[in-house]
C-alpha cells in the first residue's frame, strides 16, 4: 500500500513540477537569453536523469533509451551552447530554469532512491512526463516569445527529437510489468 500510495505521489509531483507552461497559473515571458537558459537546463536535467538510469537499470531497454538520452541530450546542448556564442547571447537564469533545477533535484533524490524494477518504472514515467512537458513548453513558450530568428529556428529543429524520445519512452513505458 505504501508503494503504491509514494509512486502516485512521485507521479503527480513530477507532473505538477514540470507543467511549466502552468507556471504561476501563466505563461511566463522570457527574454532570448533566458529561453536559451531554459533549453539548457531541460537538455542538461535530462542527462542527470539518464546517467542515473545507466547506473541503476539493469534493463535492456532502459539501459538504450538512458545511452541515447545522454547522447541526444548533450548533443543538443553543444548545439545549443555554439548557437549563444555565434549570437553572442548568454543564457540568463530566470525562473522557470530555477524551477527546473529544483524539481530535478527532487527527482533524482526519487529516482535515487528506487532499485530495480521500481526504478525502471519511476525512471521511464519520468521520462514520458518530462518530454510531455518540455514539448509543450518548447511548442507554447520557447518558440513563440524567441525573437531571434536562429533560436526560434533552432527550437523548431528540436521539437521532432523530442518527440522522438517521448515516442521511444512511450513504448518501453508500455512494455514494463505494471
Amino acid at each position: 500500500m505504501k508503494t503504491g500510495k509514494t509512486l502516485r505521489a512521485f507521479i503527480i509531483a513530477t507532473f505538477s513540477l514540470y507543467a511549466i507552461p502552468l507556471f504561476a497559473q501563466k505563461t511566463p515571458s522570457l527574454s532570448d537569453p533566458e529561453i536559451a537558459s531554459v533549453a539548457l537546463t531541460a537538455n542538461q536535467v535530462d542527462v542527470a536523469y539518464a546517467k542515473i538510469a545507466q547506473e541503476k537499470s539493469k534493463d535492456p531497454n532502459i539501459l538504450e533509451f538512458a545511452k541515447t538520452m545522454t547522447k541526444d541530450h548533450e548533443g543538443v546542448i553543444a548545439q545549443a551552447e555554439a548557437l549563444a556564442q555565434r549570437l553572442s547571447l548568454t543564457p540568463k537564469d530566470n525562473a522557470v530554469s530555477k524551477q527546473l533545477n529544483n524539481d530535478a533535484e527532487e527527482t533524482k533524490k526519487t529516482l535515487n532512491a528506487k532499485t530495480d524494477k521500481d526504478f525502471d518504472r519511476a525512471y521511464i514515467d519520468n521520462e514520458v512526463t518530462y518530454h510531455k512537458s518540455v514539448i509543450a513548453t518548447v511548442e507554447g513558450v520557447l518558440i513563440p516569445q524567441s525573437k531571434d530568428a536562429e533560436l526560434k529556428q533552432f527550437l523548431q529543429q528540436v521539437l521532432p527529437v523530442l518527440k522522438t524520445h517521448l515516442d521511444h519512452a512511450t513504448m518501453i513505458q508500455s512494455q514494463l510489468p505494471k
